[in-house]
């Protein structure tokens, strides 16, 4: 009995079988592409380790058999399993850097990437940034790409999982950002000690509806990174109801919130939410200053 790898033997006959098989499958895009070619493009070059940029010159390259075989195992895995491609390679790219991502964290989507490379303008105004907190952190790659954009600032990144920090940890030696970037391990605000200029959150917002109709390829992420109760808002609440004490003066608040941002909308009617847009697409991104969570905080 053949197998494909005994008739594909070039990197264009991997691109072309993968995005054939992509189209007839059910897999569903979501986790960094949108169509069926960029999915192909993605698993066939970066599992080849070859540059996704001007990788012409590549098309026509011969793979070893080794290498048609785990490029037809990752093709099959992708449809059969409905493995984000993510888990598959092992990476996942944000704001143009490459990070480390597996099962115990999402993979990186957020369209907070754009305000980051904005240097969170103009809601942040001339206010120097000398301490910031990535919430929620997960694979770090917010509080990671903060670092890059603000290169004098102190980045804390938190979680509540400890498997999710060895992973941010994984990415902050990636960087090299040691001397500037570290994790703590807490419950939102739990143990976060002190004050910072920004505070960026891409916080579990999905809620139960949400949660259980989601293609099958969210559901090999973690459940903890995902699921916020049955309206999506149980960490926006607690995010709110803190904030203010964590932030510096003219210090600004970051949440997505994806879908549920209707819900937190219809739920805080009194706070004067800044709902963001974005050139690259995506919504739920709100900002609040530091003087709107006081007075929220004074009049609450």
């Amino acid at each position: 009995m053949t197998s494909p790898i005994d008739d594909l033997h070039t990197v264009r006959d991997y691109l072309r079988y993968a995005s054939s098989q992509f189209a007839a499958s059910p897999v569903f895009f979501g986790h960094g592409t949108d169509n069926v070619w960029d999915e192909a493009v993605y698993l066939v070059i970066r599992s080849l380790h070859l540059p996704v940029d001007n990788n012409a010159v590549f098309l026509d390259a011969r793979l070893t058999r080794a290498e048609r075989q785990l490029v037809y195992e990752r093709i099959r895995r992708r449809i059969d399993e409905r493995m984000p491609l993510a888990y598959l390679l092992g990476e996942a790219w944000f704001m143009g850097m490459p990070f480390h991502v597996d099962e115990r964290v999402l993979v990186p989507r957020s369209p907070i990437a754009e305000l980051i490379e904005n240097g969170f303008q103009p809601w942040l105004g001339d206010k120097p940034v000398e301490r910031i907190l990535d919430l929620c952190t997960g694979s770090g790659c917010i509080g990671i790409g903060a670092a890059s954009v603000f290169e004098d600032a102190s980045v804390d990144l938190s979680d509540v999982s400890p498997e999710a920090l060895a992973v941010a940890e994984s990415n902050i030696d990636l960087h090299e950002l040691r001397g500037r970037v570290r994790t703590v391990q807490s419950d939102v605000f739990s143990h976060i000690r002190g004050r910072y200029d920004i505070i960026v959150s891409n916080p579990p917002y999905v809620d139960a509806e949400d949660l259980g109709d989601m293609p099958e390829e969210f559901h090999h992420e973690p459940a903890l990174g995902l699921a916020a109760g049955n309206d999506g808002l149980d960490i926006a609440h607690r995010i709110i109801a803190k904030a203010a004490d964590h932030l510096t003066p003219g210090g600004l608040l970051v949440v997505e919130m994806g879908n549920s941002w209707v819900a937190l909308d219809e739920a805080y009617p009194e706070l004067p939410f800044i709902w963001l847009e974005f050139a690259n697409g995506g919504d739920g991104v709100f900002a609040l200053t530091e003087q709107d969570l006081r007075e929220y905080q004074k009049n609450s």
